[in-house]
């Protein structure tokens, strides 16, 4: 047994030249009682990411498992990261991108733990630092709760992709090799991957910080799309779709959270159109009635103080990457 590797680190990289060290290196720094294996996926990178990976994979082989692309697969719609699943010999899965990091060395160890001791668990996260990628400073956390909370379907649906670090996410990799079209047609991964999970076991957070999230990465998909308010758009309007699927394959069981979580998918969409009127009078209007003082402010600044919010944005934009995974 403990000559099997119980744990299997999905790491996607691409274009992560000034990262990828770090990730790597939070990787091996894990103190575990089990074996784990990293494997590292780089997408085609047209900078040193792959160079670096190398010579990691020359100092650990036995540890360390690559694919180089030559082409990227991410823009031929290829889910990226089921590449690394199904390569995997692990019993679970734990995902880290290659622009963060963790930061707990005991980290894995305290999620296999939990896992181990509750089977009925499919997902078990945890808390993160937000840091930015050019100041390298923390600047603020994603903590959905202060205490230890076991998450439910309904939650992690009207919650968003955001509820979530990506990086904490550790996994029981059998049930997740079979995927469900909700998650194969959907414009990114850990939102639909943790409603999945979420579908066929417990979801139990820890509140404890052992990871970094990065942002203000340049080129990063974040970045490229909150640039782009087309994009944005476009990618609200497959999140709805999403939901519509997922409607579908629970049979109708969450219903009433999926058509909440839709119409606020739409609020987002009139206000990124500018359609204060239909916000404030159309089916929206249950949305921006429950708002307090400060939200309809930002509502009011929009619409009546168009260069204050400009300047507003410029200063806030980068920070809110959380809303679009």
């Amino acid at each position: 047994m403990k000559n099997e590797i119980l744990v299997s680190i999905s790491c996607i990289a691409y274009n992560h030249e000034p990262y990828i060290a770090d990730a790597i290196d939070s990787f091996l720094m894990q103190k575990t009682n089990f074996k784990f294996e990293i494997l590292i996926h780089d997408d085609a990178s047209t900078d040193k990411t792959a160079e670096i990976i190398k010579k990691y994979e020359n100092k650990y082989p036995g540890i360390i498992n690559t694919i180089f692309q030559n082409e990227n697969q991410y823009s031929k719609g290829v889910k990226v990261g089921t590449i690394n699943n199904s390569r995997a010999n692990g019993k679970y899965m734990a995902i880290c991108e290659g622009d963060d990091y963790w930061t707990d060395p005991y980290k894995l160890q305290k999620q296999v733990d939990f896992l181990e001791e509750n089977p009925e668990y499919s997902l078990c996260v945890h808390a993160a630092k937000r840091v930015d990628a050019k100041t390298k400073k923390e600047f603020s956390e994603i903590r959905p709760v202060i205490r230890n909370k076991e998450f439910s379907t309904e939650e992690v649906i009207s919650r968003g992709g955001g509820l979530f670090p990506t990086n904490s996410m550790v996994y029981r990799r059998k049930e997740s090799l079979v995927t469900p079209d909700f998650y194969n047609n959907a414009p990114v991964g850990d939102y639909p991957l943790t409603i999945f999970l979420s579908l066929i076991g417990k979801v139990h957070y820890m509140d404890e910080f052992m990871s970094a999230y990065r942002t203000n990465v340049e080129g990063s998909w974040t970045n490229r799309t909150l640039s782009d308010i087309n994009k944005t758009i476009s990618y609200i309007y497959k999140r709805i779709g999403m939901l519509d699927e997922i409607n579908i394959y629970t049979e109708g069981e969450y219903l009433a959270v999926i058509e909440n979580t839709k119409l606020y998918n739409r609020y987002l969409i009139l206000q990124l159109k500018g359609n204060y009127r239909e916000i404030k009078e159309g089916e929206c209007s249950i949305i921006y009635n429950s708002l307090n003082f400060k939200g309809k402010a930002k509502i009011f600044i929009k619409q009546y103080l168009p260069s204050a919010n400009n300047f507003l944005k410029s200063i806030r934009g980068k920070y809110k990457s959380w809303a679009l995974k």
